[in-house]
């Protein structure tokens, strides 16, 4: 073989790239191609053929998807969830993940090589990104679906900017790493002027925050009724800032998120059975065995007005009663009905003892009147014993 044959048969290799002149380093990044397409022209068309397979199979498989979840009945459900991720995928990212996977059995320069896996690694960051802020949106938007919750529908604006944010700032400190960026600076400076920002609002994150914890805990909803601290009154609006309470009494409470979640609260809304008790004194000349009575009798009232009995008990010995407690439990959930059943119960329960020859005690006092010799003076009973004085002794 000859020397003009032989470099006939092997391609052309191109001189080192210049550094300084731009255009002369053009000219040898297109001479480079240029030997690299004429070397390698056959894996390159098997590349591109195997390419154009994966895209339309990643395309069939997200039209597929795509309709399997459109056709799910429901809205905000998981199905919906994840039909709109599927959705989100663009098909410039499919066609990116085609070609980094065939682009190492082209052999492709080396420049060629680092142009595609960076283009791949800022394609899959950025359709990450896309994905996670569909799916967290699209559980937020469940849980207000879910409750019916006006409050969280309504701020779903500020929620979404909030959350594209972190999001995107997240992809882009990872495209930047990627590129071979420091970022240990940019991090420490966004975590510095994020708690700067943090601090000059501190009280509007904080009653949002409190706002986002009462939407999806839900200690309590509008139309509830509530006890805040030594308030009771329903719940009539959930703000972003403020939660409007309106009083028994018909005032309107509006208060901080943050301060109201920072009190007791007592939810009447699920109390689906109310406990009732009445403190019940007989007088002390009651005999024994009606005392032993009575217990049964106050059950039987109870079960009577069609309410469960919970207990009746001797409760002890006071200043001016014996002490009986009666504990019912009335399963409503409506507390005017529970109003009504305590009156009836009561009223029977006085009826009955009543009857029975029971006398309900009340605070007494009995005075004696004495001589200065310490005789008991009338109109007390005369058999009272009475001190005799004695004799004087001469």
């Amino acid at each position: 073989m000859t020397l003009l044959s032989l470099a006939a048969a092997t391609p052309a290799t191109p001189k080192t790239a210049p550094a300084a002149d731009p255009l002369a380093e053009l000219r040898y990044w297109w001479d480079s191609s240029v030997v690299w397409v004429n070397g390698h022209w056959l894996q390159i068309a098997i590349a591109v053929g195997a390419g154009l397979i994966i895209y339309f199979l990643l395309s069939l498989v997200r039209g597929f998807a795509l309709k399997r979840a459109q056709s799910a009945p429901g809205h905000f459900t998981m199905t919906d969830i994840v039909g709109r991720v599927i959705h989100k995928t663009k098909s410039l990212v499919l066609a990116i993940v085609a070609i980094r996977l065939v682009a190492g059995y082209a052999s492709p320069p080396a420049v060629v090589m680092e142009t595609i896996r960076f283009v791949f690694t800022v394609a899959v960051v950025l359709q990450v990104a896309i994905w996670a802020r569909e799916i967290v949106l699209g559980l937020i938007q469940r849980r207000a679906a879910e409750g019916h919750n006006e409050t969280l529908a309504n701020a779903m604006g500020i929620i979404r900017i909030l959350i594209s944010v972190a999001l995107f700032a997240v992809a882009a400190i990872v495209i930047l790493d990627n590129m071979g960026v420091n970022v240990t600076g940019l991090v420490a400076g966004l975590g510095i002027g994020g708690i700067a920002i943090g601090l000059a609002a501190q009280g509007i994150f904080s009653d949002l925050f409190a706002s986002l914890s009462i939407i999806f805990d839900r200690p309590f909803r509008v139309g509830e009724t509530i006890k805040y601290d030594n308030s009771v009154a329903t719940v009539e609006r959930i703000g972003l800032k403020s939660t409007h309470l309106r009083s028994i009494n018909g005032e309107l409470l509006v208060i901080s998120n943050t301060n109201l979640l920072s009190k007791e609260i007592t939810n009447y809304a699920n109390l689906h059975r109310r406990r009732i008790q009445y403190a019940i004194g007989v007088v002390y000349q009651t005999t024994p065995e009606m005392l032993r009575a009575l217990p049964a009798l106050l059950q039987a009232q109870v079960e009577a007005e069609g309410h469960e009995f919970i207990r009746s008990s001797f409760v002890g010995f006071g200043a001016s009663s014996l002490d009986f407690e009666l504990v019912a439990d009335v399963h409503n959930d409506d507390y005017n009905q529970v109003i009504a059943a305590r009156t009836a119960i009561g009223i029977r329960v006085f009826d009955e003892m009543t009857r029975a020859g029971y006398d309900f005690a009340y605070p007494t006092q009995t005075t004696f009147t004495a001589a200065p010799d310490g005789t008991m003076i009338l109109p007390y009973a005369e058999s009272v014993t009475m001190k005799t004085p004695k004799p004087a002794q001469s």
